[in-house]
């Protein structure tokens, strides 16, 4: 008779993700997610989605989807349990629930440790002051009436930046405060007051790091942004700065991924002073709007880097095949309602113009309800195609 020894296979060892019975869990089943998915289907990897949406973009092209709340701690507990790693499209998750899993043995990239952090900008902001990054000079409120009492006593004056600690997201949470009369309309959280600090450029640098140690940095970008919404209008690559400067961005960037010993995507948004000094201005610790170029223009994009990242594999080529530029298709003020892309057959007459639809049905101002990528040789004839597609296309209502 024959004894057959039966062994618990860890996929997670025998890097066996592909065609198997490996499942990747996501929280978050957003556009990023959706946009994720297109890489795990290259590679045949299992992908299970939790999204508190029945109607997230993710919800019917996934292999799994589960309904419910990623603050909730059963909730993101329990999810943790039907999966072999977990990682994540939005911060916005219960931290405690990821530190049980990752206690009782479950692979989690970001890190709980580092998401715990990111989640809270004031805690952000100590990190880099205590690991010696660049940032902008700021105060850190418990309340927003310790705000107005430091400004009461001249600690503080305006115009200065109030950033809420926590949930700021897409320019909501950020306000540039002018007078006492800005300060009463705040709400009355924790928070913090950040010197205003006069800039050239908005920059970004995603960076890509695996378990090993490997890690890369992706060409540096120039964003430009909405006056109103403070929402990315244009994400240029490569940006049109010099190479001195986009050395210092990348070298600072990549002194961000070390100090947080960080593991998988992590872009990293900065000010370009008038004097040519790179400050931090935060981090999101995931698939990242200022990557979205990355699809059509780079040799890897950057959610199939994000696996390779999380999953411990050999990075990607971050160069750019070509120069892209990126406008967000956000709802157009003024309508709510089911979508409708006015004139994106227009669009696609354009040379180099790849629209990406986030398969939202309904629209509502300001909401990013999608992408186009430019691709061209020339990053200044990208800008300016750009700018026609942005002048062409609506996102409006039925």
């Amino acid at each position: 008779m024959l004894n057959c020894n039966f062994a618990f296979v860890n996929y997670l060892d025998l890097k066996n993700y592909f065609s198997s019975h490996f499942k990747l869990g996501v929280l978050g089943g957003g556009q990023l997610g959706r946009m994720l998915l297109s890489e795990t289907q290259k590679f045949d990897i299992y992908t299970v989605i939790l999204d508190a949406s029945a109607d997230a973009p993710c919800s019917q092209i996934c292999n799994e989807f589960h309904q419910g709340d990623l603050l909730d701690y059963q909730t993101v507990y329990e999810f943790g349990k039907k999966v072999d790693l977990l990682t994540i499209e939005i911060e916005n998750v219960n931290i405690d629930a990821l530190d049980d899993l990752e206690k009782e043995g479950l692979t989690i990239y970001p890190k709980p440790k580092n998401l715990r952090i990111i989640q809270n900008k004031a805690q952000q902001k100590h990190f880099y002051a205590d690991h010696n990054i660049p940032t902008a000079d700021f105060f850190h409120y418990a309340y927003l009436e310790e705000l107005k009492h430091s400004y009461e006593n001249d600690i503080i004056d305006f115009p200065f930046v109030w950033k809420s600690a926590r949930f700021g997201y897409d320019g909501n949470g950020v306000k540039i405060v002018r007078s006492y009369e800005d300060l009463e309309t705040l709400p009355v959280g924790e928070c913090i007051a950040e010197k205003l600090i006069p800039f050239k450029n908005e920059l970004a640098v995603i960076v890509a790091r695996n378990k090993e140690g490997e890690i890369k940095t992706y060409p540096v970008v120039e964003m430009e942004f909405h006056p109103e919404a403070n929402q990315v209008e244009y994400v240029i690559c490569p940006g049109r700065i010099e190479e001195k400067v986009a050395q210092k961005a990348r070298e600072v960037a990549l002194q961000v991924a070390n100090a947080f010993d960080f593991v998988g995507l992590l872009a990293v948004e900065m000010f370009q002073t008038v004097d040519d000094k790179i400050l931090v201005n935060e981090v999101a610790p995931r698939t990242h709007n200022s990557g979205h170029y990355s699809i059509e223009a780079s040799f890897t994009n950057q959610f199939e880097q994000h696996l390779r990242s999380i999953l411990n594999l050999p990075l990607g080529n971050t160069d750019s095949k070509v120069a892209g530029v990126m406008v967000n298709l956000v709802g157009s003020e003024g309508y709510t309602g089911s979508v409708f892309y006015e004139n994106i057959e227009k669009i696609l007459e354009m040379e180099g113009v790849t629209p990406h639809i986030y398969g939202k049905k309904t629209t509502k101002p300001f909401r990013k309800m999608g992408h186009v990528t430019i691709t061209h040789k020339d990053v200044n004839i990208a800008r300016k195609i750009a700018e026609n597609v942005k002048e062409t296309i609506n996102v409006i209502s039925k």
